[in-house]
Formats: C-alpha cells, structure tokens, sequence
C-alpha cells in the first residue's frame, strides 16, 4: 500500500507543476533549390536569441521562443545562407529553400545516400520516428521487413541472432555500413547483429538501397546496401529516459542526452542503454549493455569535424540447432503430412523447445572462463550448450572540408575491435536421448568425469574470434560544373583475428587432456581453465581500393558512372603446428584484384514522373575459406572471382497532389562461377582441399511499393515482391588430387539445373495501415504474407544424378503486427512523456519461418527426399509484447 502511496504523491506532484506554454513556435523543413532533397542537419536559429535547432532525418525543425520580431537564419554548409524577418504573434511555418554553391558536408555524404527523384536505385528509407514506432527493441533487421525483396528473421531467437535476406542473397552478398564505414566481417562477409544489439536507439535513419546501389567505395554490394546513420546535428537538445518491459522477462533501459547544436559549431549526443531478460524461446536469455558517443565540431564554415564511438558488451543464450517440425508440434506437423510412426519418432516438446541446454545439480558449482576471466553460470539450475559473447566497438574519426567552390575532400578513420566467442562441447560427453534428439546429459557427464579423477572426458569449450581492424576512406569531389561534379577516393583496411579455442568449464575436472599442439611438451598435455585447446591460428586480411565516378544533374536528368578496384590478400600462421622447418606453420596467398562498373541514369518527365535504369558489372574477390583453408591449413593458389551482372529498371509516380505514391522497379541479376571446397583423403594420408566452381545462378523480379494517404489522419502502405531465383545449369568437371608423385583425377557432377535458390521466400507482399486519430498520436497494422519459399541448401551437395527433385518448399504464412506510439497532451516541467506499445504475431500463428532441406540431423528416417518430413526448421517467433514509457526533456 505504502509502494502505491508514493507513486500517488510523485504523480500528483508533477502533475501540479504542468506548466501551460507562453511560447509560440516555429517550424518548417529545409531543401535544396536544385534537386528537392530534404536537408538533414541543417542550422536554423533566432539571431541574437541564442535560440535554435538542427533539422532532423526529414529536413524539419522546430523552434519554441516568446512572441517578437527576430531574424531567422537558415545556413547548412555548402550552401547559401538564408535570412529571414519573422515578426512571431502565433505559431509559424517557415520553410527554407537553399542554393547550391558548394558541397555538403556530413556523415551522409560518406555514407552515399540515395536522394528522391534523382539518385537512379531502388531504395527505402526509415527515419527515427518509425524505427521508434516499429523496432520495439529487436534486432535491427526486422524493422526492414516492410520493403520490398528483404526477409528478415530472428531465427532461433537469441537476442542478437536475426539474419537478413535481400533479393535472394544472404547477409555476405549486402554491404552493411555505420555511418559511411563498413562492418561486415572482413574474412567472410557476414555480419553478427548480436555485436550492434541496441544500435537502433541511437540510429537517426536507415536507408537501404537495393542491387548493386549507388554506393562509390570499392566494396561491391550484390543484393544491396544498408546505411545506418547517427548524426548529432539531427538530434535537439535535450534528455531522455525510456522504459521498455516485454515478453520474456525482458527490461530495458535506455537514457541520451544531445545538446543540438550550440553556438552553431558543437553538437554531441551520447546514449548509455542496459537490457537484461529470460528470452522468450526457452534458456535464450539476455544481459547487454550498449554505448554510443556522437560528436560534431564547425571550425568554420568550410571544415567540419565528425567523432563516433559505439559498442556494446553482451552475453546471451543461443537457440542455435533448428529441429524437425513435429519437435516442436505433432498437429502442425499433421498438417504438413506427417503419419503417426513419423511423429513418434520426435517426441513432442513445444513451440518454445531449445536443445542447447539442459538442467543440472545445483550442487555443482564449478566455474567457467570466458572474456578472460572466471564467472560464475547464468543460474546454477541450468547449462547452456551455447552460449554466445562479444563486444565489437567501432570508432570513427571523420573530416570534412570545403577547399573551394569547387573542390571538397572527405575522410574517415576508424578502428573496430572485436573480443569474444561462443562455447560448446569438446571430448566425450554423455547424452540423454529422452527428447527428439540428443542433449547433454550434464550431471552424467560430470560424474563421468569425476569417475576418472582429475582428467576430464568432455568439457565446454569457447570458440574464441578476438580482433582489430583499422581503416581509413577518403573522397575527394571535384565541381567541374554547375551540372557535372566528379569524385575520387581510396578505401584501406587491415584486420588481424585469432581463432582459438579454450577450456570454458571442466565439468568437474581440474584438468583436460589435450596433445594437439605441436610445440607442447608432455608436460603442458594437461590443460585448466582458460588454456587453449583444439586450434590455435592468426588470420590477417589486407585490403585496398579506389574509385572514382562522374555524376551529371540537370533539373530533368541524372546520370552516374562508377568504376571501382580492389585487392586483397590473406595471411594464416598456424600456432599448434609446425611447417618442415619446425616453425609455425605459415601461408600467404597473393594479391587478388577484383573490380566493379556500375552507373545508372534517371529522367524527370514532370513534377510527378521519373524514370531510372542502372547497371552493372562486378569481379567479386574470394572470402578467405576459399583462399585458404584455416582448418587443414591449405592455401588454394589458382583462385577465381565471382562474378555479378545486373541491370534494373523503374519508376517513381507521385499524384493526387501527393497523396499516392507508387514505386516499381525490375532487377536481372546473375551470378557465376560460385565457390565451394571439399576435402578429399588420399592414400598416403593428410587432407587435400579441393576449391571447385562453376555454379551460376539468375535473381530476378518485380518490386512493387506504394503509399496513399485519402485524408490526414489515414495512410496506407503496401509492398509487392514477384521473385524468381534459381540455379542455370548444371555443372561437370574435373579436380585433380595430388599423393606423392600420384596424380589422381576425378570427375565432379552437380545437378542443379532450374532448381530454386532457398532461404528466403521468392513472393511477399506486405500491407501496413496507419492512423493519427488525435495530435502526437500513431497507431498501425502491419501485415505481411511470404510463400515460395524454398528450403536453404547447399548447390554443391547435388552431386547424385538420381536426386534432382526440387527442393522443399515450405508452407506460405502470413503475420499481423501491431504498433502504438503516443505522445500525452501535457508537459511536465517542460518534460514530454511518450508511450510504445508493440504486439509481434498478433494471432499467434504457427509457421516456419527457417528452413534448411534434408537434414542430416534431425530428418525423419526413411521419409522421401525434400519433404518436410525431411528438413529441419525453426518456427516464427510466438506472439509478444513489447510496451515503453519515455521521458524527453
């Protein structure tokens, strides 16, 4: 009672200080004369009020000051700056159209930006406020999933282990960059969101250009590009607290602060965000932290200095094995076909099963390593298999400078870290067969141990990837005309990784057994806590590249041509294993160039209509498992690129003075000569690794994206995508293998002919209704619908003439989301209290949301080839809330 009570006295002492507003306001958005763009970050204040504020994502500012006469100045670098007389007795509109004399200077220059009606890509943007409506705290790939071609999932629904899917290619075929600087991983392409958990609180707006983009650095992107910006100068003064509570115990506390922009030159905004919870998929819990630091210095109005750091340590449970869909539920899997002797095979746990734990004697209390320390486990009821940790932070230094009229140059450098891992088991373990498929049998397997004395059989491991990447880009943009500018630039990067793994915890033991290191001695056999087991190599990867691009824009036509190099080269030292010198085995491939030309052209016809088209052409260099095998240590000297050719098409049509807008575009993409490996035994022992190619592969599709809104407190969304992604042609040749002075030749044979790529679904359409019923309120449905979707699988696993059946396609589905967001008509003590509510799978649909055809693991014994009977899946996630207060001042 006394807990209510306070609350009372707090809430009725707040809201006694309401204060009613004297002020009046100014607001209104700020464009470019020439093209229409909306000017992010520009400056707009009172002259001698010391009052002002930065226009946000969408070009708008919002300036509260007592009735008078002032003068309001507009100035954005670059450009001319506007003065105007406002004589201020009732709320006021202004808005600011401003010429081009110069280049713009910000983030969003390095991130390459696809601007409205003239940049000639497919492309979508989210700005803040509906990544505030939207994201309710997931992983930010999922608030993508209303545009066209991208599939988005959380997978087994740890917090942080989502994967993207745009236009049929995986997260290693789409560049991913954090204000202007790539992230993916630089030995393979992929990118772990679990590593920006919570970025999204800090991002001002994605923008994600679809294909190859327009993006000039030397990094192709296949099935596009997602630029993730956080730029102070959009933010407005001031601090704010904001509460998430959600399904699965989850809680989450985020506080910023921003100061805007102060005398016209500083502008900072930090972000400290903590978020802990059980997970709603059994024993995925959760316990991160996240920081973020922005920073912005006008030295004048010709120089302009950037600063970003960002980070975020976390640890969480993973639900990593998917199962066979009656694991999960008998009656779904009826549906699908299933008989009763193939549903006894999977004993049925639920929707929320997750192998990758299993309880234990809280009696044992043993400790476990990771992060270079001793911990104590998450709880001692429990261990987890998988278990995953890291903290990746990235810091950019950036610079910007106007030389001339006509001359700019901009560059960053940056350095990314990276410490962590994830762990599972090593040596003999037991296993408890009870359920659908095996787990450990924790307290049988640390009897096991105990029983042997100090050595243990099996222990948790970690599989450690620690880190550094340094960088540096930098552009130089040339004016040659009003009507043609041109660019050149370069891109560094060095990265050094070591892979390792480590005793987590012994189970019991005071030590494991393990002689795998060639430089050990029988006295170092025995290994403890924290020592390193099983592999122990360095991987460094060396990168440069330039380009450089011509871009002519008049007010009917847009046209850009783009040619970018690059060069890579890998390194492997092997610390367990010597080479015939007895030094650590070490191997150095060589430069391996690879190269992309791309441009694209758009023409205006009126207000209304525009039309574009691009193309393209890129040599795309290997990742390094295709240049150097870090398991066999084996380097494959006769590489060979992939190769990507792309043409789109489309147009943008806005009528009904505005209130319908449509998007189309069409994409042909092909891609040749993908790569695999395989290992191959010969006679005389060891391991040789083939590298084999000569796979193709054809995207295609329509895109479809439209907006109407009828009346002011009403809008529609809807996205169509028409895909149509299979595999050419099958493939044959020959591999030789090489045993002493034998060289043996096989014949290879891949049927692939007109089978459809997987593990995204080739039609989609999404619609989204949105209503405003009162000021600073925002209610929406989302509904999204995916069928074709095929199977993920391996094209180079076809190699038997008798199995080309297609693979499986997994039933269709369709979701219903709901999101809220409203801010209360009242102030307290100038503080603004906002309100989110967020309800994923409203029905609470049963659908499989990933899928991998035949598995090896968890298939029913004895169903046909590409059945569902065959794959293993995990279903979506169930139905969850998210709800938020927030407190902005």
């Amino acid at each position: 009672m006394m807990k209510y009570y306070k609350f009372l006295v707090i809430f009725l002492f707040l809201f006694s200080s309401i204060l009613l507003a004297q002020n009046y306001t100014i607001s209104g958005t700020v464009e470019s004369t020439k093209t229409g763009e909306k000017l992010i970050g520009a400056d707009v204040y009172l002259m001698g009020a010391d009052i002002g504020a930065a226009t946000d994502v969408n070009g708008k500012y919002k300036i509260t000051a007592p009735g008078g006469t002032y003068q309001v100045i507009c100035s954005y670098i670059g450009y001319q700056t506007k003065k105007v007389e406002l004589h201020l007795k009732k709320d006021t509109e202004l808005n600011f159209s401003l010429e081009d004399h110069q280049f713009v200077l910000n983030v969003t220059v390095l991130a390459d930006r696809a601007t409205e009606n003239e940049t000639p890509v497919a492309f979508s943007n989210i700005e803040k406020k509906g990544l505030e409506l939207r994201l309710g705290s997931r992983d930010i790939p999922m608030v993508l999933n209303t545009t066209p071609s991208v599939y988005a999932t959380e997978q087994g629904g740890g917090d942080g282990d989502a994967r993207i899917n745009v236009r049929g290619f995986n997260q290693r075929d789409v560049a991913i960059m954090f204000n202007g600087v790539p992230v993916n991983d630089m030995e393979n392409g992929w990118l772990y969101w679990s590593d920006w958990s919570g970025v999204g609180d800090a991002t001002s707006s994605i923008q994600l250009q679809r294909g190859l983009s327009a993006v000039n650095l030397a990094v192709p992107s296949i099935g596009g590009t997602i630029n993730i910006i956080t730029d102070p100068t959009s933010q407005k003064a001031g601090f704010s607290y904001k509460q998430e509570f959600g399904s699965g115990g989850f809680l989450k506390s985020t506080f910023s602060a921003s100061t805007g922009l102060l005398d016209k030159k500083f502008a900072l905004n930090a972000e400290v965000v903590r978020k802990t919870g059980n997970g709603v998929i059994d024993k995925t819990w959760t316990d991160a932290w996240v920081y973020y630091f922005g920073a912005t210095y006008n030295i004048n109005k010709n120089n302009r200095i950037e600063l970003y750091a960002l980070g975020g340590p976390q640890v969480h449970g993973q639900n990593l094995y998917a199962q066979n869909i009656a694991a999960y539920s008998h009656s779904y899997a009826k549906k699908l076909g299933y008989t009763d002797a193939q549903l006894a095979q999977f004993p049925e746990r639920s929707r929320y099963y997750n192998e990758n734990w299993n309880g234990v004697d809280p009696s044992y209390i043993g400790q476990q390593f990771w992060d270079g320390s001793l911990h104590s486990r998450y709880s001692p009821n429990f261990i987890g298999e998988r278990v995953n940790y890291y903290n990746k932070p990235i810091v950019d230094l950036n610079y910007f400078t106007d030389l001339s009229d006509r001359v700019s140059w901009y560059s960053t450098v940056y350095y990314s870290g990276g410490n962590g891992g994830g762990s599972g088991t090593l040596g003999s373990m037991k296993w408890d067969y009870s359920g659908p498929s095996r787990i450990v049998d924790w307290n049988a397997t640390i009897a096991n141990n105990l029983a042997h004395g100090d050595t243990s059989q099996g222990i948790l491991r970690n599989s450690v990837n620690n880190q550094w990447t340094v960088g540096a880009i930098s552009k130089a943009y040339f004016k040659i005309s009003d009507e043609v500018k041109t660019s050149v630039g370069i891109d560094w990067r060095t990265a050094s990784i070591d892979h390792f793994q480590e005793v987590r915890d012994l189970l019991g033991g005071k030590y494991y057994y393990y002689n795998g290191n060639q430089f050990d001695s029988p006295a170092n056999y025995l290994k403890g806590l924290g020592d390193k087991v099983g592999y122990y190599n360095t991987n460094t990867v060396n990168w440069f590249g330039f380009y450089g691009q011509a871009q002519y824009v008049t007010k009917k036509i847009t046209a850009y041509g783009t040619y970018g190099w690059s060069t890579i080269r890998y390194t492997y030292k092997d610390h367990f294993h010597k080479d015939a010198s007895g030094n650590e085995l070490y191997l150095k491939s060589k430069n391996i160039p690879g190269f992309q030309i791309k441009g694209g052209a758009s023409y205006r016809l009126n207000n209304t209509t525009d039309f574009y088209a691009n193309l393209g052409y890129v040599s795309l260099v290997p990742i390094f498992d295709d240049v150097i095998d870090d398991v066999t240590g084996t380097l494959n000297s006769n590489t060979k690129n992939q190769k990507y050719t792309s043409v789109e098409a489309g147009f943008n049509y806005h009528l009904l003075s505005g209130k319908l807008n449509l998007k189309a575009d069409y994409y042909y993409t092909i891609w040749d000569n993908q790569a695999s490996k395989i290992n191959v035994y010969p006679q005389s022992g060891g391991t040789d690794v083939i590298f084999l190619t000569g796979i193709n592969s054809l995207h295609t599709g329509l895109e479809l994206d439209g907006a109407y809104q009828p009346i002011g407190f009403c809008r529609f969304d809807a996205t169509v995508s028409l895909g149509n992604w299979k595999y050419l042609d099958d493939v044959n040749g020959v591999y030789k293998t090489y045993s002493n002075t034998t060289i043996t030749q096989t014949d290879y044979h891949f049927y692939v002919k007109n089978l459809k790529v997987g593990d995204a679904p080739q039609t989609q359409f999404t619609i989204q209704a949105s209503v405003f019923p009162v000021e600073h309120m925002e209610a929406q449905v989302i509904y999204r619908n995916y069928t074709n979707y095929y199977a993920n699988w391996d094209p180079f696993s076809r190699t038997n003439v008798n199995d080309q059946g297609q693979v499986w396609k997994a039933p269709g589905y369709g979701i219903f989301d709901a999101d809220l967001q409203y801010q209360l008509p009242i102030e307290l003590n100038n503080v603004k209290v906002d309100l989110y509510a967020h309800l994923f799978n409203i029905f609470d649909a049963i659908y499989v949301q990933d899928a991998t055809d035949d598995s090896q693991y968890n298939g029913v014994k004895g169903a046909p080839s590409h059945s569902a009977q065959r794959a293993e899946v995990f279903l979506g996630m169930p139905r969850t809330v998210n709800v938020g207060v927030s407190l902005n001042y």
